[in-house]
């Protein structure tokens, strides 16, 4: 069992939460974690990057000058790659379908589980006891966060109706939020530190059983 200390907003430990790492994957599986980090990457991409052949620019095919006479080398048309203005020799032509990358519905579950151990495992994710606030505060949440030793990319874990503290933490630098229900490994993985709440938490690690006994029964 992983014990998880449960922090006041003035970073004193209130409490403590037992985790089970087999709902979370059992042990941290680092190639599983590469292969959700590179895929959700890919997806990010646009795939607009676009250079144009020979074919592509525009201009005449004339020979430049004849062939012979001239005392020059010979060269033929204006757009060859070799010239200056000419197309490209290896033009990019893929589109974002063709860097598109998926994987199985099981991996995807099991990677954002697992995601999450890892983050335990190295004393990564600091847990509050709530983080309501009365008004969206930026200087009470960047507090909080020094008060447990946040010092440098930090992932934001909220409910989806706690409006307070996404809008607290919005404005500091280098912190990101996102919902519990859209957490997935790229995001948990791209920060040093998770910050999430009692309640948050709990929801995602019930879901976690949940999927981990329907994933063992079938």
């Amino acid at each position: 069992m992983i014990d998880l200390p449960i922090y006041s907003h003035d970073g004193k430990k209130v409490d403590s939460m037992q985790i089970d790492p087999e709902t979370l994957g059992g042990s941290v599986r680092h190639a599983l974690l590469k292969q959700a980090y590179v895929a959700v990457h890919l997806n990010q991409r646009q795939g607009s990057a676009r250079t144009k052949s020979r074919g592509a620019v525009h201009g005449s095919t004339r020979k430049l000058y004849k062939q012979k006479g001239t005392g020059n080398a010979r060269a033929g048309a204006s757009r060859v790659p070799t010239r200056k203005g000419g197309g490209v020799t290896f033009a990019k032509t893929r589109t974002r379908e063709d860097l598109r990358s998926s994987l199985p519905k099981k991996m995807r579950r099991l990677a954002n589980r697992n995601s999450l151990l890892a983050k335990l495992v190295d004393g990564e994710v600091k847990c509050f006891d709530h983080l309501d606030f009365k008004t969206p505060s930026t200087a009470a949440f960047a507090h909080i966060c020094q008060a447990v030793g946040i010092n440098r990319t930090c992932l934001v874990v909220l409910s989806p109706g706690n409006q307070g503290a996404r809008l607290s933490a919005g404005n500091l630098p280098s912190t990101s939020t996102t919902r519990v229900d859209q957490l997935n490994a790229f995001e948990v993985l791209n920060h040093r530190f998770l910050v999430t709440d009692r309640a948050t938490l709990k929801s995602f690690l019930d879901e976690s059983c949940f999927a981990t006994a329907a994933e063992a029964a079938s």
